[in-house]
């Protein structure tokens, strides 16, 4: 049988998704109990690999396993075998066809910004922050240079190993509730560091280093030196991925929010 499933982790807790012999990683938590459950070793794929400290709450993956198992006990011996810092929401069985990774047609991730004069303490590693006052208005202008079908080389970091830059991006805009701006962003596929680039180069906008229009202009440059600094990983959250209706998942997802 093949299963899908939806992981929820804190993503301070681990050196990345990706399985790591030297440290903690969320594929390697997950896997571990899976396999426990199974009582045989499980490999997992997932819908996006996340870098050291980013959230993921709509996380998807999927695993194969021989085992005549019920959906609760998939779901709840996982999480009896995960640590605190990741769960299993849910888990279904799905059609042979299913790819984690390539069955998917888009990717969300939020990106959350605490802007005020002191830094987080409770929200140290769930939120980025800045004192600089930032104008939300102008960046959520400045971001909609960003949709459609582009070439990202100017938001895509030194290690990206995708073959080539071109991803299109069908929705993005900013927010702000109180001191907290939202970065909201569905794409087909990112690019490595793709969404911090983004966030941290919205932040020269809201500064007013950069004008709106500046962004259509460093998308044309395809020069990664004249974009903004990449912005920090506690403040990044995977927040869903959309698969075709066919494979029957959950498709509602909550996005984080924070009033503190």
């Amino acid at each position: 049988m093949k299963y899908a499933a939806c992981i929820e982790y804190d993503g301070s807790a681990y050196f990345g998704w990706q399985y790591q012999d030297h440290a903690p990683s969320v594929q390697g938590d997950v896997e571990a109990a899976i396999s426990r459950v199974a009582n045989h070793p499980v490999k997992i794929v997932c819908a996006g690999r996340t870098d050291t400290g980013v959230h993921g709450i709509g996380q998807i993956i999927h695993f194969e396993s021989e085992s005549d198992r019920s959906i609760d006990a998939w779901q709840f011996g996982t999480n009896s075998n995960l640590p605190d810092t990741a769960v299993m929401r849910w888990v279904k069985p799905v059609d042979d066809r299913f790819h984690a990774r390539f069955s998917a047609g888009a990717r969300r991730y939020r990106y959350i910004v605490l802007n005020r004069d002191t830094r987080p303490a409770i929200l140290s590693k769930r939120v980025a922050w800045t004192r600089k006052k930032l104008n939300h208005e102008l960046m959520h202008q400045a971001s909609q240079h960003l949709l459609g079908e582009h070439d990202f080389t100017s938001l895509r970091a030194a290690g990206c190993q995708a073959k080539h830059a071109v991803r299109t991006i069908h929705d993005i805009g900013v927010s702000r509730e109180g001191d907290f701006i939202y970065l909201d962003v569905k794409a087909n596929a990112f690019l490595y560091h793709m969404v911090r680039n983004i966030a941290g180069t919205l932040f020269t906008v809201g500064e007013g280093k950069n004008s709106v229009d500046w962004v259509a202009e460093l998308i044309a440059k395809q020069d990664r030196r004249e974009a903004g600094a990449t912005a920090p990983a506690g403040g990044l959250y995977f927040v869903h991925v959309d698969y075709p209706k066919q494979y029957e998942l959950p498709e509602e997802y909550h996005l984080p929010w924070f009033n503190v």
